[in-house]
This record gives C-alpha cells, sequence and structure tokens, in this order.
C-alpha cells in the first residue's frame, strides 16, 4: 500500500499543484513532454541500433524513422525541455514576471504538436527522405506520397512558429517594464544582452580606467539565453522560408502542375539550408549550454562566475563566429568555392574550440574555487555535460579539415562521436543538471523519491552516450556509412557495442521518469496541466 500511496500521492504527499504559480506550471508541462519525446526518440534510436544487428523492420519503415528522428530528438524533446527551462529562468533571474503565460503555453503546445504532426509522416506514409528538408530529395514523389511530405512539412512549420513566439516571449520579458515600475533605459539592457558591457569591461581595463558597468543590466545566463535565441530566431526564418519553397513544389505537384526543381540553384540552396541548420548547434547548444554551465556554477558554489567580464565577451564572439561556420557542412562539395571551403569551413570554425574552451575552463575554475563541493545531482550532471562536449567538440573540429573530412564525412564518425556524443552526453545531460537543480525551486520544495535511481540515471546515460558514439565512430573509421542499413553484418560487432551502450540510455530515461513520478505522484503530475489558482502576476516563487 505504501509504494501505490507513493505512485498517487508522491514521496511528499503529491505536488501540490494549488500552490505552483503559472509560470512554473508552464515550465513543468513543457518539460515533463519534451522528456516524454525524449522517450520516443530514445525508442526509435534502439529499433535503428537494433536493425542494424538484426533486420526487423521493413526499408520503408526503417528509414521512416530515421528521418523522423532527428526532428522528434532536436525539436520535440530538446526545444521543449530548453524553452521550457528559460521560460521559468529569465524572470526567475530578472525579478520580474514572464511577460506572457499564454504566448509560453502556446509555445509548448504548438511545437508539441508540430514533432507529432512531422512524425505522423513517417508512422502513418513512411515518409523517409532522409536529408528532411533537403533539395530536391522531398519534392521527388516518385518515391513519397505528396500528402506525407505536406505533413511534414506542416507539422516543421508549426515547431518554427512555436520557436518564434517562444523568442518574442523571452526578447519581451527582458526589456518590458512592469506597471508601477520605473522604466528601464533600453540602451543599457541592448549593452548588457549582448555582452558588449563586457568587451566594454576588458577593454577599459586594459586602458586602467575605472569598468563600463560593475552591475552588468542583464546577468550573465540571461545574456547568453538571448544571444542564443537570435541564432534560433535566424535558425526559424530559414527553416520556414524552406518549408515554404517546399510547401509551393509540394501543393504544385498535388494539383498537378509540373514545376522544375532545377529552377532553384542547389549550391545556393544547400549554402542557406546549412547555414540556417547550423544556427541550431551554435545557437541552441553552445551558447545556451555555456549559459547553463555559468548558472549552474554559479548556483551550485554560491560564488561569483570567475573571469565573468571576458565569459561575456566570449558569447558575443561565438555569436557573430557562430554566422560563419556552416560550410564545413560542405567540405565535400565539389561545387562549393575553396575559398569558402577554407575560411568558413576550417578557419572559423576551428575558433569554437576556443570559446568553448573558454566556457569549459571558466565553469572549471568557479567550481574549483568552492572546493570542497558535495557531489550532487546537479553537480555530476554538469561535469558528465561538460565532459561530452570537452570529447565531441574536437571530434567536430577534426571532421572540418579538408583531408580527414575526405575520410570521415557521411561516416558513422559524424553522426556519433560528435553529434550523439554532443546532443546526448554535453547537451541532455546539461539539461539534466538543470532539472535535478530546479526540481525543488519548480515544485515548491519537492524531494526525490530515490537517490540511488538518480545515481543509476548518471552512469547509465554518462556510458550509455559515450560508449554508443565511439563504438559508431569506431564503425566510421572503419568505412561504415550513415543513413545506411548494412545486411551482411560485416560491422556487427560494432553495432552490438553501441546497441547495449543503447539501451543504456533507454533504461537511464525509464528510472529518471519513474524517479520524478513517483516523487511528484500521479495526481501531482496531472495536475500540472489543470488551471493554476494563483494570479498571473504572481510568478516569482523563492528559491529552494
Amino acid at each position: 500500500m505504501s509504494f501505490v500511496n507513493e505512485f498517487v500521492n508522491g514521496n511528499e504527499g503529491g505536488l501540490k499543484h494549488e500552490g505552483l504559480t503559472p509560470v512554473q506550471k508552464v515550465t513543468l508541462r513543457t518539460v515533463v513532454v519534451g522528456l516524454l519525446f525524449y522517450g520516443l526518440t530514445a525508442i526509435e534510436g534502439m529499433m535503428m541500433r537494433v536493425q542494424e544487428i538484426e533486420p526487423f523492420l521493413g526499408t520503408d519503415h526503417f528509414f521512416s524513422v530515421m528521418t523522423v528522428h532527428p526532428i522528434v530528438g532536436i525539436f520535440g524533446s530538446t526545444y521543449l525541455i530548453v524553452f521550457g527551462a528559460f521560460v521559468f529562468l529569465v524572470p526567475y533571474l530578472m525579478k520580474k514576471p514572464l511577460y506572457s503565460i499564454r504566448i509560453a503555453n502556446i509555445t509548448w503546445v504548438l511545437i508539441a504538436l508540430g514533432a507529432l504532426t512531422s512524425w505522423s509522416a513517417g508512422f502513418l506514409f513512411s515518409y523517409a527522405p532522409l536529408y528532411t528538408l533537403y533539395w530536391p530529395l522531398p519534392v521527388d514523389f516518385n518515391q513519397f506520397m505528396p500528402a506525407a511530405a505536406l505533413i511534414f512539412v506542416l507539422g516543421i512549420a508549426f515547431i518554427m512558429i512555436g520557436t518564434v513566439l517562444f523568442i518574442f516571449n523571452i526578447f519581451a520579458t527582458v526589456f518590458y517594464t512592469e506597471r508601477g515600475h520605473e522604466k528601464r533605459p533600453i540602451k543599457p539592457l541592448v549593452l548588457s544582452a549582448l555582452g558588449i558591457d563586457g568587451l566594454l569591461n576588458l577593454l577599459r581595463k586594459l586602458r586602467k580606467k575605472p569598468p563600463y558597468s560593475k552591475d552588468p543590466a542583464v546577468s550573465l545566463p540571461v545574456a547568453a539565453i538571448f544571444r542564443g535565441s537570435i541564432d534560433t530566431l535566424f535558425d526559424a526564418f530559414v527553416i520556414l522560408s524552406v518549408g515554404v519553397l517546399l510547401l509551393v513544389y509540394i501543393i504544385a505537384k498535388m494539383t498537378g502542375t509540373s514545376m522544375d526543381a532545377s529552377s532553384i540553384d542547389a549550391l545556393l540552396y544547400k549554402n542557406w539550408f546549412w547555414w540556417g541548420l547550423d544556427l541550431i548547434a551554435d545557437g541552441l547548444v553552445l551558447i545556451y549550454v555555456a549559459g547553463a554551465w555559468y548558472l549552474l556554477a554559479s548556483l551550485i558554489t554560491g560564488k561569483k562566475l570567475y573571469m565573468e567580464n571576458v565569459a561575456r565577451a566570449a558569447l558575443l564572439i561565438e555569436l557573430i563566429v557562430s554566422w560563419g561556420v556552416w560550410s564545413h557542412h560542405l567540405l565535400s562539395d565539389q561545387a562549393q568555392p575553396n575559398m569558402m571551403k577554407l575560411a568558413s569551413g576550417e578557419m572559423i570554425t576551428a575558433f569554437e574550440l576556443v570559446t568553448q574552451g573558454i566556457a569549459i575552463f571558466v565553469t572549471l575554475v568557479t567550481l574549483w574555487s568552492a572546493r570542497p563541493l558535495k557531489m550532487t545531482n546537479p553537480l555530476k550532471f554538469l561535469l558528465g555535460g561538460m565532459l561530452g562536449f570537452a570529447l565531441a567538440v574536437p571530434a567536430g573540429i577534426l571532421q572540418a579539415d579538408l583531408g580527414l573530412n575526405r575520410i570521415l564525412h557521411n561516416t558513422q564518425w559524424i553522426i556519433g562521436p560528435h553529434v550523439h556524443v554532443a546532443i546526448l552526453v554535453g547537451l541532455t545531460m546539461t539539461l539534466h543538471s538543470a532539472i535535478y537543480l530546479l526540481f525543488p525551486i519548480l515544485t515548491n520544495g519537492g524531494k526525490l523519491w530515490s537517490q540511488k535511481l538518480a545515481n543509476f540515471h548518471f552512469w547509465a546515460h554518462l556510458l550509455g552516450g559515450i560508449g554508443m558514439g565511439a563504438f559508431m565512430g569506431m564503425a566510421g573509421l572503419d568505412g561504415m556509412l550513415r543513413r545506411s542499413w548494412y545486411v551482411n553484418g560485416e560491422f556487427n560487432t560494432y553495432m552490438i557495442l553501441a546497441g547495449i551502450c543503447g539501451a543504456f540510455l533507454l533504461f537511464a530515461w525509464i528510472a529518471f521518469i519513474f524517479n520524478i513520478v513517483m516523487s511528484v505522484g500521479l495526481k501531482g503530475l496531472i495536475g500540472i496541466f489543470l488551471p493554476s489558482k494563483l494570479k498571473t502576476k504572481d510568478t516569482l516563487p523563492e528559491a529552494a
């Protein structure tokens, strides 16, 4: 009976959802839905891992899973978890209410609906162009149904509209002034949000002059969120423009109108596409994650961030660098100009190793200055996230070499040591650190049901993510291509080991979700999705 009571009511008598503010509730809704999409992503990943060992899916089904897997993982899961956390953190850190709870609710609904819509195109109609918005695959209807492509693109449109609404909400929260408060000057907010104040402080220090600003108008984590959102906004407009273009071709095909795909310059399209898509990695991942590290390190240690002005300036540089690295995706494209490959693909890309290195250094020194530290769940997952990027970023820099790219391009190395280790270990473990840290704040003092499950979550996720990426990379070095299905078993050893590690990741997610449900109770979990009884303006809970 005790177990049943805890499952229904939670470890501390259930999540008292009547006492949660609207911003707490919308954050919990967004993050919970994101974690459910992560579970779907993990299941899809295991389906593909098993398929590479012992085929059990039809060809159409296998490649449709491979097509929607990144859509569900990046947009359905990562976007929702990141956006949910920031919807809470920006007003929380700025000590002011979120600009609009209604927009925040519309945002998570649109992104979740969009991810589910795009996923259904693969599940129901086996839509499987692999390069999901690349030219000209999605408009080649000799293989795919026009209706499937239409459903897929509509799902992408929902996601991007939701993304734009989130960014508007964040920007508005930073700049608006509450009623009854003195209006804050816009200029200091803009300079601080972009990190220009940190750069000015450094320059004035070199000239032995007083700092431009001793008390920044915007905290460093909020500045990182603001800057990452700029990249995410650009990406949303690029992907929306791509979707509109494809939609024109899809509708033309469905209505019997003939449109020539060659009328679009393929090289121009690919550069536009990769410029926008790469902003996800550099805006969402590198800048957002660096800001999350800074916040987590400050909250865990209770200390001011080490070299804060340098960190601010580095984020500003990273924002600019992120606009010029896309050509590393086109190093093997013969039509791409060599100067673009050299400047954008190699030289500017290599600079990301510097900016990310600064973020790791600043975070580690901040933690080191506060020793001894208790190895709490947030600290463990923070260190795991930094380890993930310490492995994945250099792996990406290796790929961004004209010579090595000839060997590594389009192999399992790309998707293993670089993409999956960066997302699963670097980004996801950072997000889990934030979830563990914010859990008592968002639940008004709630406690985890089981620390043993939290420990299992950490080790299974860390070893599973690094191990899967490593074995996929080894297969890639031996010549195994990505987006391919091998039926002769020549890479089975690597795939079996990668599959075992993938199972660790799935079990880690199950343990994490079970722990959360047992902590808040089934009633509490349902209560998250019920309207709040508190006033909308009451959005700033006290820190636990």
